[in-house]
């Protein structure tokens, strides 16, 4: 019975759009939709630099030359005259306009206020609010030469000392250099939490196909005739439910390895999310025997089940992460689409078997809780 149902839904052109068509497509208008927000790194655009230096020393040129050989985006500096840089940078498209004068390196040196002007331009704003922030720390790392040259003067050096120090100081590299590290925080991306969301959202569609066969069947008078056979009768809704929990198995498994690769997402170890697809697999495949005994026929049945489903999803963060706190966090920490994405968070952040055991103990407990439960409901299809 198990082989004969599971052919004939595979052969369902229902289950192959609800299960994979719908949710993929899904995720790609989501995806698009968010646009940048969907990336875990924002990817610089090429800027222009319009520059005007009349600096005698060298510190104009360190602080241009900082700019052209930066590492996170292409600048190109584009040297004109002073009284061009204002013109050049608002009507040619350039990111900024940087105009450094002409005591620069020798106010920096010895102590002395100056001014760098910049303009901004008619740029993406994103580049040119990373550039200002460059510009900057350039030249608070310039201000230090000011601040040790005041100190040299103060000590007793010789203004051409105190100015050659504050020039070392200056010009030369940081002492405190900051290196950036990764630390797993077991929380999916953007892009992931979409694609972990529509497969949890849309397995609760698919394994109804499976389970609510019972009431296709018992309104052609299908079943009737299978339990006139010598088979026990466990062994019909048994099967149902078995083929209901392998096609949410097999959809699950398809969307989640098809979103990796579509939206270049990880979601760690195979095993692990073997073991997750098999939980929330197993507690959807359960919520649909409640949705069995309560309905009288396969349309209410389907109509139940897009509402639980929806419900579920979206309580879960199938779309978007519910914040809440109190009595309600502990009763949507019970949902097992929620458990499902928490699961699959844990397990892009390189978490294990023990890591994952709080997500696993929730979806099954929802399986038994639901199980047994549907056991003590009265059975309204067979009433009728």
């Amino acid at each position: 019975m198990v082989g004969n149902d599971f052919r004939q839904r595979l052969r369902d052109k229902t289950v192959l759009i609800f299960s994979l068509l719908v949710p993929l497509a899904l995720m790609g208008v989501l995806s698009l939709t968010f646009g940048r927000l969907g990336n875990d790194s924002v990817e610089l655009q090429p800027a222009t630099v319009v520059a005007a230096s009349e600096d005698n020393g060298q510190l104009g040129s360190i602080l241009l030359d900082s700019l052209d050989s930066l590492e996170t985006m292409d600048v190109s500096i584009h040297r004109v005259p002073a009284e061009e840089v204002s013109p050049e940078t608002r009507n040619g498209g350039a990111a900024l306009g940087i105009m450094i004068p002409e005591d620069f390196t020798t106010a920096v040196t010895s102590g002395e206020e100056t001014t760098i002007r910049l303009i901004e331009g008619n740029g993406s704003p994103l580049e040119t609010s990373v550039l200002i922030s460059v510009v900057t720390g350039i030249v608070d790392q310039f201000s230090a030469g000011s601040v040790t040259a005041i100190a040299g003067r103060i000590a007793g050096l010789s203004p051409e000392q105190a100015a050659e120090t504050g020039r070392t100081s200056a010009a030369g590299p940081p002492q405190l250099a900051l290196a950036e590290g990764f630390a797993p925080a077991e929380q999916l991306s953007l892009r992931a939490s979409l694609v972990a969301g529509q497969t949890g959202l849309f397995l609760l569609f698919t394994v109804g196909f499976g389970v609510l066969g019972l009431l296709t069947e018992r309104e052609q008078g299908t079943l009737a005739r299978i339990r006139s056979t010598t088979a026990p009768s466990w062994t019909v809704v048994t099967a149902k439910a078995v083929v209901g929990f392998l096609l949410g198995v097999v959809a699950s498994a398809v969307l989640l390895t098809s979103g990796s690769f579509l939206f270049g997402v990880n979601f760690g170890s195979p095993l692990i999310v073997a073991l997750l697809v098999t939980g929330v697999s197993a507690a959807a495949t359960s919520l649909t025997f409640i949705v069995a005994r309560l309905v009288r026929t396969a349309e209410q049945a389907n109509v139940a089940q897009s509402i639980l489903a929806m419900v579920l999803g979206i309580a879960g963060g199938a779309f978007f992460p519910i914040q809440s706190s109190g009595f309600m966090a502990a009763i949507m920490d019970l949902n097992p689409v929620g458990a499902f994405i928490r699961g699959l968070g844990i397990s892009a952040g390189g978490g294990g078997i023990a890591e994952i055991g709080a997500p696993l103990a929730v979806m099954w407990g929802f399986a038994v809780v639901c199980t047994l439960a549907s056991r003590f409901l009265p059975d309204r299809g067979a009433a009728a």
